[in-house]
This record gives C-alpha cells, sequence and structure tokens, in this order.
C-alpha cells in the first residue's frame, strides 16, 4: 500500500500487450494522485508484483497467457483478502463480468469505456467501492431480469429445457427428436420463448440465454480458469 513517502494511489497494471500496458500508464500518469507502481504480462508476473509491491488496486485483463486474470486474483485474495481488482477486459458478455464479481472482483470496465472512466474506476475502487462502468451494469442488469424472469416461473421447464438446447445450437427438428416432441411444436414453444422473454429474433433470444449462462460451458472452453 501506499505510504507516506510514496503518495497517492498505487496501481499494478497486467495485461499481455505492452503497448496496452503503455497507453495505461500513459493515461494515469496524467492524474497526480495516481502512481503505476508496477507491470505485468501473465498471471505468474502478476501475482510476483502484487507480492513484492502491495499496490492500492490492481487492473487487469481477464485473458492472460496461460491461467487468466480470474485465476491471477483468486491467488491474490488468498493472500491478501483485502485486494482491490478491477477487471479491465474486451469480453462484454454478462458470464464474464459475472464470474469476476462473484471471484471477489471490485469492479469491471470493458475496453471501449472513455478513458476518464478508468481513472474514475481506480478512485472508485481504491476507497473499497464497487464500480462497473455502463455497459457492463446494463448488462447485467439485463441478465438478472432474464434470471428472475425463469426463477419467478415465466417460463416452464419445457421451455427451459428448450432454451437451452437451443443456446447451445440445436436445430428444431433435432430437439424435437431428443424430446419427443414434433418440430411444429417446438416451433410453438420457440415463439413462446421469444415471447416471454422479449426477443424478437433468435439472436436476441440468444443473447438471453448468454445473461442467463446457458452458454457457459461454451465460454469456458474458449478461455483459462474462469472456474
Amino acid at each position: 500500500m501506499s505510504t507516506a513517502s510514496e503518495p497517492g494511489i498505487g496501481v499494478l497494471l497486467v495485461d499481455d500487450h505492452a503497448v496496452v500496458r503503455a497507453g495505461y500508464c500513459h493515461l494515469l500518469a496524467r492524474d497526480p494522485a495516481i502512481r503505476v507502481v508496477g507491470e505485468a504480462s501473465d498471471a505468474s508476473s502478476a501475482y510476483a508484483a502484487f507480492c513484492k509491491l502491495a499496490p492500492d488496486v490492481v487492473v487487469m485483463d481477464i485473458a492472460l497467457p496461460g491461467a487468466s486474470g480470474i485465476e491471477a486474483m483468486r491467488r491474490m485474495l488468498r493472500r491478501q483478502p483485502n485486494a482491490r481488482v478491477l477487471m479491465f477486459s474486451m469480453y462484454e458478455d454478462a458470464i464474464f463480468p459475472a464470474r469476476a464479481l462473484e471471484a471477489g472482483a471490485r469492479g469491471y470496465l470493458t475496453k471501449r469505456s472513455a478513458p476518464d472512466v478508468l481513472v474514475s474506476a481506480v478512485y472508485a475502487v481504491a476507497r473499497g467501492e464497487r464500480y462497473l462502468s455502463r455497459d457492463i451494469a446494463q448488462t447485467l442488469a439485463l441478465r438478472e431480469q432474464a434470471a428472475a424472469a425463469v426463477s419467478g416461473g415465466t417460463l416452464s421447464q419445457r421451455e427451459f429445457e428448450i432454451l437451452q438446447l437451443l443456446a447451445r445450437g440445436e436445430t428444431l427438428d433435432r430437439i424435437g427428436a431428443q424430446l419427443s416432441l414434433s418440430e411444429k411444436t417446438v416451433a410453438n414453444y420457440q415463439s413462446s420463448i421469444r415471447s416471454k422473454l422479449g426477443a424478437a429474433n433468435n439472436i436476441q433470444l440468444l443473447q438471453n440465454a448468454t445473461q442467463l449462462g446457458l452458454l457457459a460451458g461454451e465460454l469456458r472452453g474458449r478461455t483459462n480458469g474462469l472456474e
């Protein structure tokens, strides 16, 4: 943590792209109350720097070579339960910020956030507050609404089962064969699911499935250490 001889918020930057880190450093250096105390390019070096430098805030990407940023954060939290980690990632699907926050992140920003948002987030996280960029806050709110619709009984058990299969890319005829239903019946269920979840088309239906976490398995296969 910062000392009297080294005032300001000490930040450790973790991203596997040197150009990205350089951009973060330049941005944060414009604020006299923020100091970039170190950089790292992977989970292992991030943890080593965290132990050595004791930063006030860790700004870390999820996608890192080898273990993910979430796994690196778990190690940091095991060592220092009060560690303040701000995830800064290209991933916008609700499953990623949801898992990061569940694992102990204090905030989550997407890389398309305005530059000043990162500075505001660092200040908030340093104060012990939670900070989400506006797009992520909206995404998580939609996920919660969709989850509430399902858990509240809006979707029947059969509809939820069909939604799961649709989310996995199954066709109507294959779903019908698996569930011993006609293709027309499955199509009727699909229409009912769209109506109940407010999805105008299959793309929006897939987005709803993502917000509910039904694509977690597929997403997990593309990343490391998210669980």
